[in-house]
């Protein structure tokens, strides 16, 4: 069995908070506080629609309440992604040698650890028919989503990490690919939705992590 993922050392973050492509008011931004991920507990997940439920047996777990099945999955994403913190932010970028925006550091750590294919773009991305989790229910390796652009729509996306933090890469001016705080005023403010796309990963790949 892989050995577990939580027991990380903190890390510092001392960065100023940004979003994909927009910066947050200095006057609302919160002191930054050590990120570590915590040994994760047993919750019930959201409602997942039935019909992805019947075709997937990791998804009908999730339509049965049963307990989070896959930290696994989400191990293996979340451990690639800290060894990317620092690399820097590129608009449409993708890939470790050009840099990457927010919503190609998601894809990349999907493709490259689950080869899952995601969309794009973060106004693509939100809509994948994947669970809906509510705030007070995320687990790591759930992506979240912000409205950056003070017009109610997408244009930030990140992968929650626990501890009220998620990864992702902000801008070239706050570091590329870092860590902040959910609850962080600015954050809190702007987030709009959370999804489960982990529970849509193939089969043999949520098969391998039991």
């Amino acid at each position: 069995m892989r050995k577990r993922f939580a027991p990380l050392v903190p890390l510092a973050l001392t960065l100023v908070l940004a979003a994909c492509a927009n910066h947050a008011p200095q006057s609302e931004i919160a002191a930054p506080a050590q990120a570590s991920l915590p040994s994760r507990p047993v919750v019930a997940a959201p409602v997942l629609n039935q019909n992805e439920a019947n075709e997937d047996d990791a998804v009908a777990d999730f339509a049965g309440h049963a307990p989070y099945q896959l930290p696994q999955l989400a191990d293996s994403v979340l451990e690639k992604g800290i060894s990317l913190i620092g690399t820097r932010y590129r608009f449409g970028g993708n890939s470790v040698k050009t840099g990457f925006d927010c919503s190609g550091f998601i894809g990349y750590l999907f493709r490259e650890e689950l080869g899952m294919e995601l969309p794009r773009s973060t106004r693509e991305m939100i809509n994948i028919d994947a669970p809906l989790v509510e705030r007070k229910a995320l687990e790591p390796g759930d992506l979240v989503f912000f409205s950056t652009n003070g017009r109610g729509r997408v244009s930030h996306a990140g992968i929650y990490l626990g501890d009220d933090q998620f990864i992702h890469s902000s801008s070239s001016r706050s570091g590329g690919v870092r860590i902040d705080s959910m609850d962080d005023r600015y954050w809190k403010r702007t987030f709009i939705e959370a999804k489960r796309v982990l529970a849509m990963a193939p089969t043999e790949h949520a098969a391998s992590q039991h």
